[in-house]
């Protein structure tokens, strides 16, 4: 990177001495003025001055006083301004744009597009020798100035600005979205179909009609039924194709990270006619597409991943409602969804074309259009090397959001051009991304109409309709291959299988059991690690923590009454079998955990060090004033807290029952009465500390817990570092143990792997 040339500052005394030689008389000493000379001399100062200190009280007086309407209206224009702006456009006024490229006159129905860096690479070669297709390179400012290759077509910055397309000024320079370009010249060129590629892939046996529906009607078309996905479970928004081709532990770049814990295989399948798969991911041998997370924790030293993928697994169509993660470097493109092809530009670079792929299969619904995955059609080649997590940043904050946003996304627009750009509009205010790809999907829009692209018409969506229920005849059943997972480091062998049975065991018991943990330490350094520890196994992990932090997904709250704010995480899991409290200074031993009975409370009452009692007789301190409010909530209680609390409080009025709370299990059961119980605590200021206990007494005795967390180890003095000698994985839970850095959290992860051996796969 260049850096340039900036003078060296000149040193405060050296600056005062410049001063005083261009300035002789500056320092000099002042003249002897009367008081009407310098008061006429000053008299501008003076009235400045004075002008300035009544603004300024006049301002304030109208701010607090009489006319607040003025400032709040003032400060209502200042907010609009921020408000994004929906792009108007006259669809009928857009004319065509001239061709004046050398190709003017070439077509092609079919074409490759991949983006290009560097000289031609030997899978490059190999794409231009398939038959029948056009391959298209579109450079960058990377881009070698001499790049060239024998039947390809490539577009220089220089060429692509002066296509006349209105995408181009809105475009990185260095990046691989460029492709946008080289999209609506094919388009403009007779594309019928295209194959979005990179130039690390080679094609398998050479032939893209082999593995992919090329023809969809017509002599060519493989008017067949393919396998779909259930849409059993209307609440599956996601599902991870990799495990119905053989690889059930490996995950594509764009999965939500809660998901990769789910392995299990699909238990049936439907069917759908072929015909409408206007949008064909491929699956890659070699690199197949995975995340950051995926590649740097599961890379077996300098080895390149070689992954293998059931060739003979058959091709699986999504239903409408679930989605599945796309790329751009592996997919074929009909016609009908050449709309869909908009890269966004506003997004981290790993991310865009998986947000392009989520965004571009809920608009596919309006058509009832959908994507099919297909067994391998490309080998990739491992470079041994991969691009930084912060390249994802927008996969791993936003996505398991953004499918439920999409899957209730409706629209009353009447053309799909309508419905794409209000969808783009609404995203944007929604945050997944920026009004810049607001501006930029009306402008890709008006492109797609200027090379001469028809709109789509719409179809009634599939989701706002009845569904047949799934009869025993319309079932189809298919068993995945196990394939081996060389990637683990070893064979998977009765071992490794083993460890993926825990796993499954685990999260059965805990799958729909939510974690609720507050953060003491930095979210930026370890919220996305807690979720990927925890998230395997428990339905969701919400994050609370003293800031908010809306990008890391973590809500705002207060330890000391964070007791208040657990009813309304309650009240957006209503089918939640249980939920489970946690600070991150205590670190959970899960697979410790599968005795307990999920329908008890559990508390650690029988931890001595955790659970007290505390005599406040003649103190004014913390504890009585704590004592004092705890008794006015007992007095409101109705009958059955009152008697239930009572029946395990000593009579002695003088004691108060403390507890450190750090880890504590509600079932669904008892949520109601917690919640009654908040209610009555209201705006009394007891701490969580104190009312926790209070509520678990009331809510039931003490003998009816689930002793679960009695062997816990709990120290009271927790030291600056964590000995490992503190730490075992035959007990439920260990305090203190604080993670404040990626470091420490790897150091955690490897010795938790004791307990649970697949943890190793993430450091």
């Amino acid at each position: 990177m260049l850096v340039q040339d900036r003078s060296t500052p000149k040193s405060p005394k050296s600056h005062i001495r410049a001063l005083h030689s261009l300035h002789p008389h500056r320092f000099s000493a002042p003249k002897n003025l009367d008081f009407s000379t310098w008061f006429s001399e000053n008299l501008y100062k003076i009235v400045t001055i004075s002008l300035l200190v009544a603004t300024v009280a006049a301002l304030f007086f109208l701010r607090n006083v009489s006319d607040t309407a003025v400032l709040v209206s003032y400060e209502t224009k200042a907010k609009s301004l921020e408000k994004i702006e929906f792009p108007q456009i006259n669809w009928n006024s857009v004319t065509l744009v001239s061709d004046k490229s050398p190709y003017a006159n070439f077509r092609s129905e079919r074409w490759i597009i991949v983006s290009v860096s560097n000289y031609p690479t030997e899978s490059l070669q190999k794409l231009v020798k398939i038959k029948g297709w056009q391959v298209l390179a579109i450079g960058n400012s990377k881009t070698p100035s001499d790049w060239s290759l024998k039947g390809v077509i490539f577009l220089s910055l220089e060429q692509q600005a002066n296509l006349g397309f209105r995408v181009v000024d809105q475009l990185p320079y260095d990046s691989f979205v460029r492709k946008n370009v080289g999209y609506l010249f094919a388009i403009q060129h007779g594309a019928q179909k295209i194959f979005d590629a990179d130039d690390r892939g080679d094609v398998i046996d050479n032939d893209l009609g082999k593995h992919f529906d090329v023809e969809l009607t017509g002599e060519g078309a493989r008017q067949e039924i393919i396998h779909q996905y259930s849409h059993e479970n209307p609440n599956r928004t996601i599902v991870n194709p990799y495990i119905h081709f053989g690889q059930r532990s490996v995950w594509p770049r764009g999965l939500p990270l809660e998901n990769v814990g789910d392995i299990g295989r699909e238990e049936f399948y439907t069917e759908v006619f072929g015909g409408k798969q206007f949008i064909q991911q491929g699956i890659s041998n070699g690199l197949p597409d995975v995340d950051s997370v995926f590649y740097f924790t599961r890379k077996p030293g300098l080895e390149a991943f070689d992954i293998r993928f059931d060739e003979h697994a058959p091709k699986v169509a999504l239903p409408q409602g679930t989605m599945v993660p796309l790329n751009s470097f592996n997919t074929l493109f009909h016609s009908s969804a050449f709309w869909g092809l908009m890269l966004p530009v506003s997004v981290s670079t790993m991310s865009s074309d998986v947000l392009r792929g989520y965004w571009a299969q809920r608009l596919l619904w309006e058509l009832g259009g959908y994507v099919v995955v297909y067994p391998p059609t490309v080998h990739r080649y491992d470079r041994i090397e991969s691009y930084p997590f912060s390249e994802e940043k927008d996969l791993h904050v936003n996505v398991g959001r953004l499918l439920k946003f999409l899957v209730s996304w409706r629209s009353s627009k009447h053309r799909l051009f309508e419905k794409i750009l209000e969808l783009s509009y609404v995203m944007a205010e929604e945050g997944f991304w920026t009004e810049k790809d607001v501006k930029f999907t009306a402008a890709w829009l008006q492109d797609l109409l200027a090379v001469g692209y028809q709109q789509p018409r719409l179809m009634s969506l599939e989701l706002d309709r009845p569904r047949a229920s799934i009869g025993h005849g319309d079932r189809k059943e298919f068993i995945p291959q196990k394939l081996p997972s060389v990637h683990l480091g070893v064979e998977e062998t009765g071992t490794v299988n083993n460890e993926i049975g825990n796993l499954i065991r685990w999260r059965k018991s805990f799958g729909n059991v939510v974690l609720i943990m507050y953060c003491s330490g930095p979210v930026e350094r370890t919220a996305l690690e807690w979720r990927l520890l925890y998230g395997r196994i428990f339905r969701t992990v919400v994050i609370l923590s003293e800031q908010k932090n809306a990008d890391l997904v973590v809500e705002e709250g207060q330890l000391d009454f964070i007791y208040k704010q657990l009813p309304n995480i309650f009240s957006r899991f209503t089918s939640a079998e249980g939920f489970l409290f946690l600070q991150d200074n205590t670190i959970l031993n899960y697979w410790n955990l599968l005795q307990a009975d999920m329908s008890k409370l559990w508390i650690t009452n029988k931890v001595s060090k955790s659970w007290s009692t505390v005599s406040t007789s003649g103190n004014l301190d913390w504890f009585s004033k704590q004592a004092d409010m705890v008794k006015k909530v007992v007095s409101m209680m109705p009958v059955h807290f009152q008697v239930s609390y009572k029946e395990t409080i000593s009579s002695d009025q003088q004691l108060l029952t403390v507890c450190s709370s750090d880890v504590f299990y509600i079932p669904q059961r008892f949520i109601a009465d917690f919640t009654d119980l908040v209610n009555l605590v209201d705006n009394l200021e007891i701490h969580h500390k104190v009312a926790i206990p209070m509520f678990f007494l009331s809510m039931d005795s003490p003998q009816n817990y689930d002793p679960v967390l009695s062997g816990m180890i709990y120290e009271e003095n927790p030291s600056s570092t964590n000995p490992t000698t503190s730490y075992s994985d035959k007990v439920p839970a260990v305090h203190p143990w604080n993670v404040y850095s990626e470091q420490e959290f790897i150091k955690l992860i490897r010795i938790m792997a004791a307990g649970d051996p697949l943890l190793l796969e993430l450091v």
